[in-house]
């Protein structure tokens, strides 16, 4: 058994609820103990962070300062976590002055920051301490004859961290293959899809999600799979909108990796909250689930 501390983040439990409630079981089958991180708060989010940089820093900092005290690395499913989280850890590690003003306000909350805590994006830890091997020879549903779009998002692997080509990924590919799916090739698969510009500057945003769509699908993919919360909701909320503005046709599923993985672990479909995606991936998998 692998033990680390979780940090769900605030989307897994509203927007991305599939993601918060599919990771749990995939974990049990895959001998990670996942230990939520006591009295967690929001991660700062980078918006935060562009409006008031030394706030968002002492919520991030507050965070890890909670993972310190378990001595175990810090996991989180939710890309912008990670981005914030990770950032900041960095951040404050090198810039002495930015760490004295957030251990003065940490203080007052009888806490502070140490610098001891390790960030990390579950694929990363799927990837690597997990592994593709050990994953495919769980596998109870092989998932061939399944083309797939691994969708990475501009997030995971940007700015880089040492955890996979921010160019050209390869991560998520090996993840779906050891499934016994098809990773689809194609050209987007780690550009961005708007985030949360699409409440903000929503024509732009729709004008991503486009493009997103039609380059997974006129590369053969029948479903897309991301690991983002952010992603996940931009391409299959929104896929109707697109619909509409461009006249378009898609209906692509867009699934969370811990549901992917889930379907091919034998899970059932309720456990990973497969029915609570906008566009229903249950006919598509319908072959493979028991």
């Amino acid at each position: 058994m692998k033990y680390y501390s979780y940090f769900p983040g605030c989307s897994a439990e509203a927007t991305a609820a599939p993601l918060g409630l599919s990771i749990l079981p995939v974990a049990q089958e895959l001998e990670m103990e996942l230990i939520e991180l006591d009295d967690w708060s929001c991660c700062g989010s980078s918006p935060f962070s562009s409006v008031d940089k030394l706030d968002a820093a002492c919520m991030a900092a507050r965070n890890l300062a909670l993972a310190e005290k378990t001595g175990l690395d810090l996991v989180t499913p939710c890309s912008n976590c990670y981005v914030t989280l990770h950032e900041a850890n960095t951040h404050l590690k090198e810039f002495p002055r930015l760490r004295e003003q957030v251990n003065e306000a940490l203080a007052a909350g009888g806490s502070g920051y140490r610098g001891e805590a390790r960030v990390r994006h579950l694929t990363e830890v799927l990837y690597n301490d997990i592994g593709p091997d050990t994953i495919g020879s769980k596998v109870k549903k092989s998932l061939e004859g399944l083309k797939v779009a691994p969708y990475y998002g501009c997030q995971l692997v940007r700015p880089e961290t040492g955890f996979d080509d921010p160019e050209s990924p390869h991560s998520l590919d090996e993840l779906v293959v050891s499934l016994g799916a098809e990773a689809v090739s194609w050209q987007l698969k780690a550009q961005c899809c708007g985030s949360s510009l699409i409440m903000t500057e929503t024509e732009m945003a729709l004008g991503l999600i486009n493009k997103l769509l039609k380059n997974a699908y006129e590369n053969g993919a029948q479903c897309i799979v991301t690991p983002c919360p952010l992603c996940q909701i931009n391409l299959d909320a929104y896929q109707g909108q697109v619909n509409s503005k461009f006249k378009t046709d898609y209906q692509l599923p867009v699934l969370f990796c811990s549901q992917l993985i889930g379907v091919a672990l034998g899970i059932k479909a309720d456990r990973l909250a497969l029915d609570r995606n906008i566009v229903s991936p249950m006919k598509l998998l319908a072959p493979y689930l028991t």
